[in-house]
């Protein structure tokens, strides 16, 4: 609904004419994501090294393509951002991960991504009142982000000593009587504290996957650019960083429809960039997002294919 909202009050005559001055330039963004799923799959193959079954590499060409279907996944199906992660799992495990250990190396994955996420919001918010020393909400919006700083930290902390997994089947046996993972919630806890004890490679995944968040900020850049509506990559990152930060928010909401329409309205208005341009940046992410996921997808497709008709 809400973006149904936003195109019926949208100047759809001034977003196409700029979509039509960029013209072809546009199906680069495609070819440039390639550059954010292949940081995010060093990050992973970084996490995974201790994981490879002996005398075997899974490989970062095998991991980067994991890596597109999670997206794709995520994406394009309603599943709010979860069902990626369980693919993810189900395609490490394959090449002879134990599943505790591929599932905890997603998790982990996942709780860096939520740290990379708050930090490149801080470094948008900064940039913002850069912009706006006087009148910004970015002055009141740092210091609420800052005291949420104890949720993400808490959260990390609660999967390194809380022993979660095991916990919540606890909790669910005795409620609903229901035994999801048995004794796989230990080794799940366990294996998720090996991982998250590994410092170095937590490190390195962390700044890979905060480096493939901000590449997406040329891809503002980039659609103005070519729209001959240039604005400099401190505005494009600003743009980015918020609109991510609300996309995630918003997990819920398949694909993030309207959310991240609205988020690039309201973001490119502060920074004077009107709401056609900003539908024009929306609409090439949008053909981009398919142009990526619809091949993954179909792999994806074909592989647990050919795997049910081998073992039948």
């Amino acid at each position: 609904m809400l973006l149904i909202g936003i195109f019926l009050h949208a100047d759809l005559a001034g977003m196409w004419r700029v979509t039509a001055l960029a013209g072809g330039n546009l199906l680069w963004l495609a070819p440039y994501r390639l550059l954010f799923f292949l940081l995010y799959a060093l990050g992973w193959v970084e996490l995974l090294r201790p994981y490879e079954p002996p005398g075997q590499r899974i490989g970062l060409a095998y991991v980067f393509w994991a890596t597109t279907v999670r997206e794709a996944i995520d994406r394009l199906l309603p599943v709010a951002s979860v069902g990626g992660a369980v693919v993810g799992v189900r395609l490490i495990h394959l090449r002879g991960v134990p599943i505790a250990a591929a599932g905890a190396t997603v998790i982990v994955e996942i709780l860096l991504t939520l740290a990379a996420v708050y930090v490149f919001t801080l470094i948008g918010l900064l940039l913002l009142l850069g912009f706006h020393p006087g009148g910004s909400g970015a002055r009141y919006l740092i210091p609420a982000l800052l005291l949420s700083l104890p949720v993400p930290v808490l959260t990390a902390a609660l999967f390194r000593y809380g022993s979660v997994f095991a916990r919540l089947e606890v909790i669910l046996k005795r409620i609903a009587g229901i035994d999801i993972l048995g004794a796989e919630a230990a080794s799940l806890d366990r294996e998720i504290r090996s991982c998250l004890g590994r410092r170095p490679a937590i490190l390195i995944a962390g700044v890979l996957e905060l480096a493939a968040l901000v590449s997406g900020s040329f891809e503002i850049w980039f659609v103005l650019r070519v729209a001959g509506h240039p604005i400099d990559i401190a505005s494009a990152v600003i743009m980015e960083s918020l609109t991510q930060a609300l996309r995630h928010l918003a997990f819920v909401v398949p694909a993030g429809l309207g959310v991240q329409e609205a988020a690039l309205i309201v973001f490119g208005h502060a920074l004077g960039v009107g709401s056609d341009l900003a539908l024009t940046i929306s609409l090439a992410k949008r053909v981009r997002e398919l142009s990526c996921a619809v091949p993954s997808l179909i792999s994806w497709s074909l592989v647990e294919g050919r795997r049910r008709t081998h073992a039948a």
